[in-house]
């Protein structure tokens, strides 16, 4: 890996990060509404009151003014003042980001596991009956919205079976130690196996939701890569020098085929960080997504900046670690 390569494709982000926090802020400051109005409503505060809080929230600067502000500060690692929590935004945005970690991770487990092996079959298998119906079912999961199948996993799963819960992480009668802010991580850490199972019962739901749709994706993707890596000529010399089936497919085919898969998995994986904001809402899920969408009907412009900075972080960075994937896949690609 070429160190020079790398420091310069780091160096790339800082024009995009500067991009990305101009327009979510013109947005954000265009958007209708006042901050002000929303937090007091109907209350008999005075104008004085008013102008005093508009003050005290740095809203009565210039928009340019406020913006430069912003990026001096996000420079420094501070984000401000979350106007409806009236604390540190990086103190709120700790408190939510484990738990769209932990989701976050089920998630692309979970369509790893489907999704690869079940694009290889599928391949292998090519014009067969499985091909097919893995075709079709592929092509319902990227089909589906991920709030329609939050709705009807909830009514058939946990309305109607009983099955699962409807909302939250875990039971209120459960305590469970602070540790990583993961459940799943921070019960297994202080030995509460049933608390474990419990919030693993409110996972399910919400992380197969995010992880059907990616999994459809990636079986997609590595079906194509496949059949494609197959028609090559070292497929046909390994073929001839008598090796099974399985090692060709495994250990030559595969490996050539997880390149795009790859890139999907990353792309997706950032998608799924940033774009989860909707399952979160219907699942109630008190991760960073469904703070976000408060922060938006609460015109709470300090999280939301915040917010979507580190989503566009961390998207740039996965994608990075995609293209350094690459090398170890393929040494003839470089960064």
């Amino acid at each position: 890996m070429n160190p020079i390569a790398l420091a310069e494709r780091l160096l790339q982000l800082i024009p995009v990060l500067f991009g990305i926090s101009a327009i979510v802020f013109s947005m954000m400051a265009l958007t209708p509404g006042d901050p002000v109005d929303v937090m007091l409503g109907d209350s008999l505060a005075t104008p004085a009151q008013r102008a005093a809080m508009r003050q005290d929230m740095g809203l009565d600067l210039p928009m340019h003014e406020r913006f430069l502000r912003f990026l001096g500060n996000a420079v420094q690692g501070e984000f401000g003042t979350s106007f409806h929590h009236r604390r540190p935004v990086a103190d709120v945005i700790a408190e939510r980001i484990p738990a769209t970690i932990e989701l976050t991770l089920a998630a692309m487990l979970l369509a790893l596991a489907i999704g690869v092996p079940l694009g290889v079959l599928a391949a292998v298998r090519r014009d067969g009956w499985f091909d097919r119906l893995a075709t079709v079912a592929t092509l319902l999961g990227v089909s589906m919205p991920g709030f329609w199948f939050g709705i009807l996993a909830i009514l058939i799963f946990s309305v109607t079976l009983g099955l699962f819960p409807v909302a939250g992480r875990i039971g209120y009668s459960s305590e469970v130690p602070f540790v990583t802010g993961m459940l799943l991580v921070d019960t297994l850490v202080a030995g509460k196996p049933k608390a474990f199972l419990e919030a693993l019962r409110h996972l399910a739901l919400p992380a197969t939701t995010l992880g059907l749709a990616m999994a459809a994706l990636l079986a997609r993707v590595t079906r194509s890569a496949m059949i494609d890596a197959l028609r090559q000529d070292y497929i046909v010399f390994a073929e001839a020098k008598g090796l099974s089936r399985a090692r060709i497919v495994l250990r030559h085919a595969l490996k050539n085929a997880l390149i795009p898969t790859v890139t999907v998995a990353a792309i997706e994986t950032g998608t799924l960080l940033g774009g989860n904001m909707i399952v979160e809402t219907v699942f109630g899920w008190p991760g960073l997504g469904r703070l976000v969408v408060e922060a938006i009907f609460t015109r709470n412009y300090p999280i939301v900046q915040a917010a979507v900075l580190l989503y566009a972080v961390t998207y740039v960075l996965l994608n990075l670690v995609a293209d350094i994937l690459y090398t170890m896949l393929n040494p003839r690609v470089r960064l």
